[in-house]
This record gives C-alpha cells, sequence and structure tokens, in this order.
C-alpha cells in the first residue's frame, strides 16, 4: 500500500474508532513501522487534518462538543499527586481534555490528554513510569493547567470542591 492510500486510510478508521488508537495498533494493521505512522500524522496535520495525539493514541476531534469546558489552575504537592489529581477529576465525572504549562522560554506547553477513567489514568502513570518520563508541571515546579469536560455547572462545583478540599487548586 503506497502512503498516499495509507494515509486516507488512517482516516477512515480515525473516524470509525469511538476512542483513541495507537500508533502501533496502526502500524500493525498496515503492516509498516510506528514511525512510519507517525510521519503520516505529521503529512496529514499538514494537510489541515485535526488530528489530535493522546497518551492512548490518535483520535479525530469529536464532531459534537456535549457538556462544558473549563480550566482549573492547579499545583503538585508532593511526588504522587499527579495520580491522586487525576483519580479526583475522573471520579467527579470529569474528562480531563490536557494539561498546560506556561514555560518561561517557550511559552505556552499544552499535553493532549483525554482520560475519562481510572484506568485511563493508570495507563497514563504507567506509560510515565516505563518511559521514565516526567510531567509537564515539573518544568513549572508543579503549577499547571488542566481543560476539563464535564456534563454540566453542577458536576463542575463539585468537583472545584473537592480539589479545594486537597489542596490541589490554586485557583477555580
Amino acid at each position: 500500500m503506497k502512503g498516499e492510500e495509507r494515509r486516507k486510510c488512517i482516516i477512515a478508521v480515525l473516524e470509525e474508532e469511538d476512542g483513541p488508537i495507537s500508533g502501533s495498533q496502526l502500524a500493525k494493521k498496515y503492516k509498516v513501522s510506528r514511525q512510519v505512522i507517525v510521519q503520516d500524522v505529521a503529512i496529514l496535520r499538514a494537510k489541515n487534518e485535526k488530528i489530535i495525539a493522546t497518551p492512548q493514541g490518535y483520535l479525530l476531534p469529536e464532531k459534537e462538543e456535549q457538556g462544558i469546558l473549563r480550566t482549573v489552575v492547579m499545583k503538585h504537592q508532593e511526588n504522587d499527586d499527579l495520580e491522586k489529581e487525576l483519580n479526583l477529576m475522573v471520579d467527579h465525572g470529569a474528562e480531563v481534555v490536557d494539561v498546560i504549562v506556561e514555560h518561561p522560554i517557550y511559552g505556552e506547553i499544552k499535553g493532549n490528554l483525554n482520560i475519562r477513567s481510572r484506568y485511563d489514568v493508570q495507563e497514563f502513570i504507567r506509560k510515565i513510569k516505563k518511559e521514565e518520563a516526567k510531567p509537564l508541571s515539573e518544568l513549572t515546579d508543579g503549577v499547571h493547567i488542566h481543560t476539563l469536560k464535564l456534563s454540566d455547572e453542577k458536576t463542575y462545583k463539585n468537583l472545584l470542591k473537592a480539589l479545594k478540599e486537597k489542596n490541589f487548586l490554586i485557583q477555580g
């Protein structure tokens, strides 16, 4: 299969999927390396395809946004706060869409997360440990911003209360 045909197929697969699909899964499906898929995605993005890369894999943005989007400014105090914070948010019905840090040199740095469940949190933490990676918040002494997707304002207010009680929230 030639590159252009494979890229059309990648878009078709992403449109069909309900959730993210990993580069490794796409590579296996098309019998190419994961790096070829990374290059294909880069080419598709250059052609204005709105592909999002998350820790769980690639996906296309949802066509219809349901619920509300809110941002919260947070700070980690301890090493294990990342997992506790993420679990608290998903337990209160939030999808953690992304994380943003304000870097003094590079400005805003954003990482897409799309974490919806405790399973997603476990997988995210597992990947951090496996890759010996550091969370973006380590660049800013623990201070970071999350974009959250929630069903309604009541859910958001309940989450804010819980985040304040655990001293994760800087402002709401």
